[in-house]
């Protein structure tokens, strides 16, 4: 058990990069190799001191690794994953973890048959505030949670069009970016059962959605709006707002408001907003801010695939939970193009 996880990452993208720096950072784990077909894979990994591989059927030949993290693109995660199934391979899969839902059933199920443990990675719900935020919700303090409003409102500039897949149907800010903010609403609240949705794309004009609005229906009876834009200037998304990733200036504003019959809370400040004795609209309102220890998502989702391989913890976002993440995003593109109210079965 004192033993180092090793793993490997298979793709040397941005992400992918990403996952290379916190494996070489976490004292659980070991860097065995870097599989990425390209010449910068290969220098990649040898700056990272690690073995380099082609293809994750040129690894398995050689080294097995405990776990692979899987930071290809999306149109690949299915074939890769089923790679390491069959392998017995424990993966982490970067979101989405297939781009429909019969691919994704498929590789769920292979890995279900053998035993081998899928992780999605949906990396915000590893982070300390979100985990808090659940903590929150969970012990009633807010009474009954009813409604929820989340926002992702930004500005992509105009050269981050220039790469021609960005103006293609799939690329929008709701399988892109929203997909995210699902998953959170959903680990917060419960599985959504309907959902409602608009898009448009009158400023920029590009095939792809720029602004989408969903109403979504929880099983439990929550009502919750999500609004979604890449071409706003604002500073309410979870990007401009967590402090999650540097590369975003940060501001002091919330990305989610959820209201309850005994109380509110804000993210990610964690603000609590409560009446003193009575409840009423009439009486004063008081707020109160959680503290809560920062820590990077993403190490923290390392450090978990760690204990996962080793038997000691059930993934956070298993497979199945991504799949049904997925569902519901598969969901709102079907309602934003027939304009109906769809129901997850």
């Amino acid at each position: 058990m004192d033993r180092k996880v090793k793993l490997a990452v298979l793709g040397a993208g941005l992400i992918g990069r990403r996952h290379i720096q916190h494996v070489l950072a976490e004292p659980q784990a070991e860097l065995l190799a870097v599989v990425d077909p390209l010449p910068l894979g290969q220098q990649i990994a040898r700056e990272s001191v690690a073995k380099w591989f082609p293809s994750f059927a040129a690894m398995i030949e050689t080294d097995r690794p405990d776990g692979i993290i899987i930071a290809t693109p999306n149109q690949v995660h299915v074939a890769n994953g089923l790679e390491a199934v069959a392998a017995g391979v424990p993966a982490l899969i970067e979101k989405p973890i297939a781009g429909d839902m019969a691919a994704g059933e498929k590789l769920i199920g292979a890995a279900e048959a053998a035993g081998v443990p899928l992780l999605v990675g949906h990396h915000r719900r590893h982070n300390p505030m979100i985990q808090k935020a659940k903590q929150i919700i969970d012990s009633g303090e807010l009474g009954r949670i009813l409604v929820a409003n989340a926002m992702f409102w930004l500005f992509k500039p105009d050269d981050y069009f220039d790469i021609d897949w960005r103006r293609q149907a799939g690329a929008g800010p709701v399988f892109l970016n929203l997909i995210h903010d699902v998953d959170n609403l959903r680990y917060l609240f419960g599985e959504i059962a309907a959902v409602q949705a608009r898009e448009s794309n009158v400023a920029r004009g590009n095939v792809v959605e720029e602004t989408a609005v969903i109403l979504m229906e929880f099983a439990s009876g929550l009502l919750a709006i999500a609004s979604v834009s890449d071409t706003v200037v604002a500073p309410w998304s979870w990007e401009m707002t967590t402090g999650e990733n540097p590369a975003y200036p940060k501001t002091e504003e919330a990305c989610y408001l959820i209201g309850g019959t005994h109380g509110s809370l804000t993210i990610p400040a964690l603000d609590v907003w409560k009446n003193g004795t009575k409840r009423s609209w009439w009486e004063p309102l008081e707020k109160r801010r959680v503290a809560v220890q920062t820590e990077d998502p993403l190490a923290l989702q390392i450090r978990q695939f760690c204990k996962v391989i080793r038997g000691e913890e059930e993934p956070l976002v298993s497979g199945r939970e991504g799949l049904n993440t997925l569902k519901v995003i598969m969901a709102i593109k079907q309602s934003a193009e027939s304009g109906e109210r769809v129901v997850l079965g």
